[in-house]
């Protein structure tokens, strides 16, 4: 009988620890954008994205606060919160989608598509883009790129400073997952 119950806690810890390592997280994921004119190029990071990536299925949900954007100018990063992105009234851009093929990767860098929506200035879009993934049992890492149009998400640039923007934004990202612990 003795026996039997350590048996039972045996599978009963074994399956907790599954479930748990079902979800790896981060909260100092990197996202950059770049915007090149010709008047002058902006540049900005962001390095308190939270994403999390369910390995049961291979979704993925990530959380970018907008004043989290540190720029080179404190002017530019004025203007950016408050007359393009409006974060006090749109504080966060989201996406939320999958990661294709998840079950098949492994510990030797490949490339993947991730699809799904994206939400920015409360405007949300399909987004398709290729990216670089590797997976250990402590790290999943994914790194790629893609690009914005900004009036696709109704920011406004006024006529004034309209060559100091680019109509279309690169954005690149780094996320380094690590299996979530409660």
């Amino acid at each position: 009988m003795k026996s039997l119950y350590i048996i039972l806690s045996l599978l009963l810890f074994s399956t907790v620890v599954s479930h748990a390592q079902e979800k790896f997280l981060t909260k100092q994921g990197s996202v950059s954008f770049f915007s090149s004119a010709p008047v002058e190029d902006i540049k900005a990071d962001n390095n308190q994205v939270l994403s999390i990536i369910n390995t049961s299925n291979g979704t993925i949900a990530i959380a970018i606060l907008m004043k989290s954007f540190m720029f080179e100018k404190s002017l530019m990063q004025e203007h950016f919160n408050e007359n393009y992105v409006e974060s006090d009234k749109y504080p966060k851009a989201t996406f939320k989608g999958e990661v294709l093929n998840f079950d098949t990767l492994n510990q030797i860098e490949q490339e993947v598509t991730i699809t799904g929506n994206i939400t920015i200035h409360g405007v949300t879009k399909t987004l398709k883009t290729l990216a670089k993934i590797s997976k250990t049992t402590d790290v999943i890492s994914i790194q790629g790129s893609f690009t914005v149009k900004v009036a696709d998400f109704n920011i406004e640039i006024p006529s004034l400073v309209v060559n100091n923007i680019a109509e279309t934004i690169e954005v690149r990202f780094a996320l380094d997952h690590k299996p979530y612990k409660k």
